[in-house]
């Protein structure tokens, strides 16, 4: 038996002997398509090369291209665990052409690869065709011999394929597998077609026309060839088994859940295991390619595919979080084919635990609120709506859990009423997707870069140069010239000027001439990743097309920018050498004042952390060991050991940084892949200072730091800030924190006096109190003060002293403080009954022009802003007594 490695290899392997350039999987991010969630399909990557908008890596491609399925309007989640083909992630096998062969090719190359390289027979095969492609329909006669009732014409858009309303199109022939009578269904076209008898492993796509607006298609002067096989399903053809799930892969994924949870697949269980091991794949690359759990667009997706698995680990009986011990099987089985997986495994791992744990807290509540709502319902009634949110809100149980939930009880949820909950609450996080604008680009870009190529960067190692100006864009359009007083975009066939990207900052400086052009360059960017563009303000003179330039990069800035890049890379290996090798980057910002770094970490750092980190970065700088950059491919640079961004789209030749030189094992002390500017030797960075760390997201922690002249006057301020607090205190920078501490405890022992004097001359009466000491009122004593500057927490120690020395009756005092007065009522017990102090304090605070006041029966204490009528409240305590 092949396994599923062993298939996927042979694909590969078939087409690079077919002349096809074996290209990666993209990651599952797309770059190039801000419309999409996910890669969802093996074109996906190459959907520019197909528009015409890029030009092709090689006139023939192979691919096994990662692809997930679980939001927007391809999502497969629902049905994931409950049938035998649907998946979140899934790999899909292609082989395309861009303009080379066409559909003989395509169908030999299909037909070879099935019966001769794999030996399926080739009376279990079907093929279908657009009903009006009747070469297709001749092509599959010729080649596979096969007879017309096993060419079947499909006049449904099924065989029709399109990239949208507009742009290239075509018919489709997909190749139908026959897994025996045995099995309910009928071939495709037939009224029982949805049976899985006849299952679709590939589809071929005949990319031959361009459609218009008004649908009218015209033949592609290049007719090119889209193909996808899904190797989850072929696997299982080759397998000799009918159901994905009982394939090589997903059989050692199963086997591991069944062993660490001690419930075996079968029966009611067998959904709940098959889900896990979906889930794990989908969740694990996702995390490889850089998406963390959040409660927005791609993270909400990701971390909704978390929960269902951690929930039907619940419903198998693990006590303990269980996907994250999953990860290694995950590894064996699939990271030599996609070592980002092993890269990666750190980090999977540790996301995967920590959102189990969290998960598991909140799961007991939320399960025992939906079964106390749905104890006396019936299959075929339905969930409120509002319940539904009110899970999805507290508990944090995405809608289509809450469905997997009721669903083999038969229950359906009111879908329509939780999007009514949903909307009248807007605070609450929409899984709605919002585009990628990260990768979004403007066409003008795509067409300037087919015309011109790339921009050179000349900026590694000059800060000035020339260049000849290929591209003027003004208002989102090209123009033939700009002249004084115009905001234009100028591109240059090669320029010093670095562009904005991986969170370095882009380059500002001038553009001149002899002939008297003056440009002011305020910011570079990096549209579509390999053009460098100039937004500038024309200060005299004017620019064309084809004018020759001289450029100058503000060389001080970029030297700032430089040491706060290079100390990224710096401090991106300290914490992984102080916290662990789960700690990756997560986004950073480089610019001349500051820098930034984000990284994974589930726990914010200690000062003992960020003091070892700081002393292990300095050291660094201090050895001033030279900074080398080399060139190398992807592969060699991660093989060397160089720490790749996941997510990143890199080219075949990428720069590899390394920094510091470690003489006990031979290593450097960083090694990444960096296409960003950075200092000659470590030295030049000149000193490292942390000033502050935060957390930004759930399991994301951020650090900002200062460089150089900015760290040594962030010092200095510091220091002078010393120096001057000294001088008040009259004593030395050294003492100074010692005379502080002495005198906060002055302080204290002072305010103590100073309140035990108030609360003596208060219950003396004396100048600081106004009013009778005590009275009688209708037989009741009574004591009302106004003291100004007691602290209000001593009016409930004056209050009791005051009940004390009245032994039956009522006491009342007002504290006024800076305008605003606090006021309490104490009443002794024997008169509790008759007076109510909480009723007596609000009298008191409405004569303040306050409201309220609480506390019990005998004390009871309230405020209002108006100080000046402290006297009108005790009148107002004292008339009520009288009442």
């Amino acid at each position: 038996m092949q396994s599923t490695n062993d298939i996927r290899r042979s694909f590969l392997d078939y087409f690079a002997a077919q002349d096809h350039a074996a290209v990666p999987s993209a990651p599952l991010v797309p770059y190039n398509d801000p419309t999409l969630m996910f890669v969802n399909a093996g074109m996906v990557p190459f959907k520019n090369v197909f528009t015409g908008l890029e030009t092709p890596p090689a006139p023939r491609a192979t691919s096994s291209q990662k692809c997930v399925r679980a939001g927007g309007k391809h999502n497969d989640l629902d049905n994931v665990g409950y049938t035998a083909r649907h998946h979140t992630f899934f790999e899909m096998l292609g082989n395309f052409s861009f303009g080379d062969y066409f559909k003989e090719q395509a169908i030999h190359n299909a037909w070879t690869l099935l019966t001769k390289e794999w030996g399926l027979p080739a009376e279990k095969l079907i093929a279908t065709v657009y009903h009006t492609d009747d070469e297709a329909f001749d092509l599959w006669r010729k080649i596979a011999g096969l007879p017309e009732d096993r060419i079947i014409r499909i006049a449904t858009n099924d065989n029709f394929w399109s990239m949208g309303d507009t742009g290239p199109c075509g018919p489709c022939s997909e190749i139908f597998y026959d897994h025996g009578d045995h099995i309910p269904g009928g071939p495709p076209g037939s009224p029982d077609e949805d049976g899985d008898r006849f299952i679709e492993i590939w589809n071929l796509v005949f990319m031959q026309f361009e459609q218009d607006g008004q649908g009218n298609r015209t033949d592609l002067p290049k007719p090119s060839i889209d193909t996808g096989m899904g190797l989850e399903r072929v696997a299982a053809v080759m397998q000799g088994v009918h159901d994905n799930y009982d394939t090589d892969t997903f059989k050692a994924l199963i086997a591991a859940s069944e062993s660490l949870t001690g419930v075996a697949a079968t029966g009611d269980t067998q959904a709940s295991h098959r889900v896990i091991a979906d889930h794990l794949r989908s969740t694990s690359f996702l995390l490889a390619d850089g998406v963390l759990p959040s409660n927005e667009g791609r993270g909400y997706v990701l971390r909704r595919i978390m929960r269902r698995a951690m929930r039907h680990a619940h419903l198998l009986g693990a006590s303990e979080p269980l996907m994250h011990r999953l990860v290694p099987e995950l590894v064996t089985e699939m990271g030599q084919a996609y070592p980002e997986l092993q890269r990666g495994q750190a980090l999977i791992t540790e996301v995967l635990e920590r959102e189990e744990t969290q998960f598991r807290r909140t799961l007991d509540k939320g399960l025992k609120l939906l079964d106390d709502a749905t104890g006396d319902m019936s299959g075929g009634e339905q969930l409120d709506g509002e319940t539904a949110f009110k899970l999805y809100d507290t508990y944090g149980f995405p809608y289509d859990l809450t469905e997997d939930a009721l669903r083999d009880r038969g229950i359906a949820v009111d879908r329509a009423g939780f999007d009514a909950a949903m909307d009248r609450q807007k605070a609450a996080a929409r899984a709605a997707w919002k585009g990628s604008g990260d990768a979004a680009s403007n066409e003008v870009w795509f067409d300037i870069a087919e015309r011109e190529g790339s921009t050179e960067f000349t900026g590694y190692t000059s800060t000035s140069g020339e260049g000849r100006v290929v591209a003027l864009v003004k208002d989102g359009k090209e123009v033939q010239s700009a002249t004084k007083g115009d905001d234009v975009t100028i591109l240059t066939n090669q320029t010093p000027f670095y562009g904005e990207s991986g969170g370095q900052a882009g380059d500002v400086g001038s553009i001149t001439t002899p002939e008297g052009l003056s440009v002011t360059v305020t910011d570079t960017a990096k549209p579509l990743g390999r053009l460098h563009t100039h937004q500038s303000t024309i200060d005299t003179g004017t620019i064309s097309v084809g004018d020759t330039v001289h450029m100058d990069v503000d060389a001080g800035r970029r030297d700032r920018i430089r040491a706060n890049h290079s100390a990224t890379h710096l401090v991106h290996a300290a914490l992984r050498n102080r916290l662990g090798d789960h700690v990756t980057q997560k986004g950073s910002l480089v610019a001349e004042d500051r820098l930034r770094f984000d990284f994974s970490q589930p726990v914010a750092l200690t000062e003992e952390d960020i003091a070892a980190i700081e002393a292990e970065v300095n050291a660094e700088i201090r050895a001033n060991d030279p900074v080398v950059t080399r060139l190398m491919s992807p592969d060699d640079a991660i093989e060397a050991g160089a720490m790749a961004l996941f997510g990143e789209k890199y080219g075949d030749e990428v720069r590899v940084l390394s920094m510091g030189q470690h003489s006990d094992d031979g290593k450097n002390y960083s090694v990444e892949l960096c296409g960003g500017t950075h200092v000659k030797a470590t030295g030049d960075i000149g000193v490292f200072r942390i000033i502050s760390e935060s957390a930004v997201s759930s399991g994301v922690r951020r650090i900002e730091a200062l460089t150089g002249e900015a760290a040594r006057q962030w010092l200095v301020s510091r220091e002078d800030a010393l120096k001057s607090l000294a001088g008040v205190l009259k004593t030395s920078p050294d003492e100074a924190t010692t005379r502080v501490a002495a005198l906060v405890e002055e302080r204290k022992t002072l305010e103590k006096e100073l309140a035990e004097a108030r609360k003596q001359l208060a219950l003396g009466g004396g100048g600081a109190a106004s009013g009778p000491a005590d009275e009688d009122i209708g037989g009741v004593k009574f004591s009302g003060q106004v003291l100004d500057g007691l602290n209000p927490k001593e009016l409930r120690g004056l209050l009791d002293e005051a009940k004390s020395r009245l032994g039956s009756g009522i006491a009342a005092a007002v504290a006024v403080n800076d305008g605003r007065a606090a006021f309490a009522v104490a009443v002794t017990d024997d008169l509790t009954e008759q007076y109510n102090a909480v009723a007596l304090v609000r009298v008191g605070v409405e004569a303040l022009g306050g409201k309220g006041g609480g506390g019990r029966a005998d004390m009871a204490q309230g405020g209002g802003p108006d100080g000046g009528k402290a006297d009108a409240a005790i009148a107002a305590v004292r008339a009520a007594i009288a009442e």
